[in-house]
């Protein structure tokens, strides 16, 4: 991004093509909108080259381009007036592996169904802050910068999140 930044504008197309899918898996599930998110992903490349001169170039910029990522996605349900829909955790399921029992097979794809229903319960807030952390792997740290607060609230706000989280599957198992 600091080659961006400076002018050299080919870069940008490395750029795009290591954090497409990242960005598209991120906002895809936040949304369960395909082609919304796939325009998302082309408006917060857009703004990393109209802002690129704010990338400071002191942090990762991974968290630079997912703090982005947000203001698009605020972007996107303010203009559209809409609650991000529920995410869609089948992607995550992965897959059996060959040689389960069924009834193996059936209590995992119940727990799959479970964990789902419980993280449509959560907060729009901190159910994207478990994507983040969980799914997309970004650190504590990125995440920090993402949310401008300190690494530690971050860690708070996820084991918050987790227990929360929990506590519904729990209550829905049940």
């Amino acid at each position: 991004m600091q080659k961006v930044k400076d002018g050299d504008f080919d870069k940008m197309s490395l750029l795009y093509e290591r954090h497409f899918r990242q960005l598209f898996g991120y906002l895809f599930k936040m949304t369960k909108q395909k082609e919304a998110s796939e325009d998302m992903v082309q408006n917060v490349f857009f703004r990393l080259l109209k802002y690129r001169k704010n990338f400071k170039g002191d942090g990762v910029f991974r968290a630079w381009m997912y703090h982005v990522a947000r203001n698009v996605l605020n972007d996107h349900y303010q203009n559209a007036k809409r609650i991000p829909s529920n995410v869609d955790l089948h992607v995550f399921e992965g897959r059996m592996e060959e040689g389960i029992l069924a009834d193996e097979q059936i209590e995992k794809e119940q727990a799959v169904e479970t964990l789902i229903k419980a993280m449509e319960q959560l907060t729009t807030e901190n159910r994207e802050l478990l994507i983040l952390c969980r799914y997309q792997d970004l650190k504590h740290q990125e995440i920090a910068r993402m949310l401008n607060i300190s690494e530690g609230a971050v860690k708070v706000r996820v084991h918050r999140a987790m227990n929360e989280l929990k506590s519904i599957f729990l209550k829905i198992e049940n």
